[in-house]
């Protein structure tokens, strides 16, 4: 394992892996106290219909020119559809409605769009299912720079955020621009799915946003100190999947989002058995 440290893919990988560790957990939390933990898949199917007209885009280019394109595609495309699930929801139409079409519309128009771009299954499952492997240095550093803006944002807005998240009455009668925050939560969202496609992909991304944040409510009753947890939990699990994925032959998004799951299943059962120990104490 050491040797392999100092391979630069190896270095790209983890980078972007501590990364979207730290930074996904940040807007999930945030997700969770909304009741929301679904936003994720609904705006990142769309992001993938944005990967297809970035790649559409630069079909007459070389696949590195289409792959530059993809991500820019991603982000406007997502920040649009959290956008549009925000707007919709303030005006009283019902969320997981909205985000069911956004989910199914998605995916199929990114299928075709890909199909039309020339791109192969390899390319499009590479996208579903994440293709850390295939980070550059660019890459690196445009994660870099949004796992940045998330973290500032998510952290640095933190008691207003909470405050929304949390009772939008009372915050509005606090004076805080809620219609504005909570626009920022949705474009947060957006932001981090595009940040975290290549790691877990789109079909996934969601659940390294989720699972960090189930866990650490199980360990922790504060607000704060869950957000915290979580981003531990989160590169943790993002860095343990990568490390493992070294040695041996095995997809590493869905090995990620197994054993997020798995820690959350004993972290569940731990719990119950130890509050069942204090009860009969």
């Amino acid at each position: 394992m050491i040797e392999l440290l100092s391979d630069p893919l190896v270095q790209r990988m983890l980078i972007v892996g501590l990364l979207v560790g730290l930074s996904a957990p940040v807007v999930g939390t945030y997700l969770v106290q909304r009741r929301m933990a679904l936003l994720g898949d609904g705006i990142g199917h769309v992001a993938l219909a944005g990967v297809a007209a970035g790649w559409l885009a630069g079909s007459a280019a070389d696949l590195a020119e289409r792959d530059a394109l993809a991500l820019p595609g991603a982000i406007i495309f997502a920040v649009a559809g959290a956008v549009t699930i925000e707007r919709m929801r303030s005006r009283g139409a019902a969320a997981d409605v909205v985000m069911a079409i956004l989910f199914y519309g998605g995916i199929a128009t990114g299928v075709l769009l890909i199909g039309a771009a020339g791109a192969s299954n390899a390319n499009l499952l590479g996208y579903l299912f994440g293709s850390i492997s295939t980070v550059t240095w660019t890459d690196v550093w445009v994660t870099a720079a949004l796992a940045v803006a998330i973290l500032v944002v998510g952290l640095g807005l933190r008691p207003a955020l909470f405050a929304v998240t949390h009772d939008q009455e009372f915050a509005r009668s606090t004076g805080l621009p809620v219609a504005a925050l909570n626009m920022a939560v949705a474009i947060l969202a957006a932001v981090t799915i595009t940040v975290a496609m290549r790691v877990v992909g789109v079909l996934l991304v969601s659940a390294l946003m989720i699972v960090p944040v189930a866990i650490a409510q199980q360990l922790t009753h504060s607000f704060s100190r869950t957000m915290h947890a979580a981003m531990v939990l989160g590169a943790a699990l993002t860095v343990t999947g990568l490390s493992i994925t070294l040695e041996h032959n095995i997809q590493p998004g869905a090995l990620i989002v197994v054993l997020g799951v798995g820690a959350f299943i004993l972290t569940t059962v731990g719990r119950a058995l130890l509050n069942s120990l204090r009860r009969v104490a």
